[in-house]
């Protein structure tokens, strides 16, 4: 086989097709059932998380045979395999859910290691958890190939006395159960009614905002963010992916050029003022890690502060995701936006338009309540806040709904795990006025940096959501709500400050002045760490261990060095 009508798309996968040395490999090649016409085209990667883990992925086979088709009719040879992925809503509140940070590092490294170790030249992303859809985007990053990213979409609600609900509502209700609130027979009603389907968690939680933010980012299709995962326009637009990678590769458009700091600026500014998960923090951190762009978490505060909250979306709000689909869905915030001069519309996109082109000819609705007006916000600053002081520092996240001057001085109840501290909620021993310190469950010292929105939920099922604080070394889910600060660093297993809290202590949280505080002296601190010794994990072997050894602070974005 000879170098004759080489496309210039196939700018790797020659070395694996051409010349009589690759005589082998083209056996392989035919016997999957590839013809020698496939073998001159340029080799697509089509990374299917499909699995039978979660709802939010049950479905991304069939978007996969799409962007196969995609890829065929734009002249290109896919090739299909697949990652793994962990449930974070079934692992949460367990000892399991200390993979879920993990499993984003897997998926990057393994969509990275097939696409590198076939020589394919461009990949398409399907993914639908929360940690699969960075944990995608830093792989293509990485290899920087012609790349397009793909949404499995989000859940619809369902239906419970008369109201729509998501998991979101479950969780609560574990509280409520607590109380005596609900009886045994609704909890189970609840339950059995909450996920009528495939998709993604409806509300704006985790991977919904992380949907947005790549769409932001410019990496996906305009609009495609928030199509529900049962909508027929997914399909198309998987399959419109297929053919927009081949025009990619014609162009040679990668990752890295698309993914500059005006873009994660945009994708910032999105996040912000849609009041998304705090997890978008460590994700964009860590994507742009692998970009090369130098992000900080001053600059989420800094984004933040000057970034109008506009939409009004669970968990802090009243709408889902498939709401926000109905008037235009993400689009419809960039073009307010834009209109404001709050993005750079004429960064690049996949789509080899500006940003600013894209959204021109995108439909979309005004007269709606859900994304408000900038002139008329929700609130004047956006949905994440930066917080630092001697507890965090380094910095901790706060997710702040449209009340944003909240200053809350309270009492530190002080746990080494998350299950000491959920087991105490749950017998109603956290009682207004307290503040719930969770630690030693950071990217080290979890490890693994466990979500808590059993914990929170559990709060704020209670009816304290607003009366007591939490302050962790952890995650929240995208489905938290109530005073919840997150990710404080340095963790308590390197020694940071939140390690040294005792019981009692003084804590004060204040929004405005982007404070986090412990309420004792600078020697009192010093003495205490004279005698302060580790809390160690049991995990010595295995990914968990290999993942301690290897992770950086959550304000890097915990990503591995």
């Amino acid at each position: 086989m000879v170098a004759t009508g080489r496309s210039n798309a196939k700018h790797r996968s020659w070395e694996v097709t051409e010349g009589p040395e690759r005589a082998p490999a083209r056996s392989y090649f035919l016997a999957m059932g590839y013809t020698r016409e496939d073998l001159k085209k340029p080799f697509v990667g089509v990374a299917n998380l499909a699995s039978e883990i979660t709802p939010c992925n049950l479905h991304l086979g069939r978007l996969a045979a799409k962007v196969k088709e995609g890829v065929r009719s734009a002249g290109g040879t896919p090739f299909e395999f697949g990652t793994i992925t962990v449930s974070d809503g079934i692992s949460m509140g367990t000892e399991g859910m200390k993979a879920s940070l993990i499993s984003r590092e897997v998926i990057a490294d393994s969509i990275e290691l097939v696409a590198f170790g076939q020589r394919l030249d461009g990949l398409v992303t399907i993914a639908g958890c929360d940690k699969n859809l960075p944990g995608t985007l830093m792989g293509a990053t990485r290899l920087n190939i012609p790349s397009v990213f793909i949404y499995g979409g989000t859940i619809l609600p369902g239906r419970f006395q008369q109201r729509d609900v998501n998991v979101q509502d479950v969780f609560e209700g574990v509280g409520s159960h607590s109380t005596g609130a609900m009886t045994d027979e609704e909890l189970t009603e609840l339950e059995g009614a909450a996920c009528p389907g495939e998709g993604s968690c409806a509300g704006l939680f985790t991977a919904n905002t992380m949907a947005a933010a790549i769409e932001a980012l410019g990496m996906s299709l305009p609009g495609a963010a928030s199509i529900p995962a049962v909508d027929g326009r997914r399909l198309s637009t998987s399959h419109m992916a297929g053919q927009v990678v081949l025009e990619a590769l014609e162009r040679q458009l990668k990752p890295r050029d698309i993914l500059t700091r005006e873009a994660f600026e945009n994708s910032i500014t999105v996040v912000t003022a849609m009041g998304g998960s705090t997890n978008a923090v460590l994700h964009l951190l860590a994507i742009a890690h692998e970009a090369g762009v130098d992000l900080t978490l001053d600059d989420f505060d800094e984004i933040s502060n000057r970034t109008p909250y506009l939409a009004d979306m669970k968990p802090g709000g009243k709408y889902v995701m498939a709401d926000l689909d109905r008037v235009g869905g993400v689009p419809l915030v960039m073009k307010r936006l834009l209109k404001a001069g709050l993005l750079h519309g004429d960064v690049l996109t996949i789509t080899g338009r500006t940003l600013a082109e894209n959204l021109e000819h995108l439909p979309t609705v005004d007269e709606q309540d859900i994304v408000h007006p900038v002139e008329t916000p929700r609130a004047p600053t956006g949905g994440l806040v930066i917080l630092k002081g001697n507890l965090a520092p380094e910095g901790a996240v706060v997710k702040v709904a449209a009340s944003q001057n909240i200053r809350f001085e309270g009492t530190a109840r002080v746990f080494d795990r998350e299950e000491a501290a959920f087991q105490v909620i749950q017998q109603r021993g956290i009682n207004p006025g307290d503040v719930a310190i969770i630690r030693y469950e950071g990217p080290k010292g979890g490890p693994g940096m466990r979500e808590m929105l059993a914990v929170t939920a559990a709060l704020v099922g209670q009816g304290l959501g607003d009366q007591v604080a939490l302050i962790t070394d952890g995650r929240f889910s995208g489905a938290t709500r109530g005073l919840m600060v997150g990710h404080v660093a340095p963790e308590a297993a390197v020694g940071g400050p939140i390690a040294l809290v005792q019981e009692g202590d003084p804590i004060v949280l204040d929004i405005p002045g982007r404070r986090l505080e412990v309420a004792v002296s600078d020697d009192v601190l010093e003495e205490r760490r004279r005698s302060w010794q580790p809390v160690s994990h049991p995990y010595v072997t295995g990914a968990l261990a290999k993942y301690t050894r290897l992770v950086t602070s959550a304000a890097q974005g915990a990503v591995t060095s």
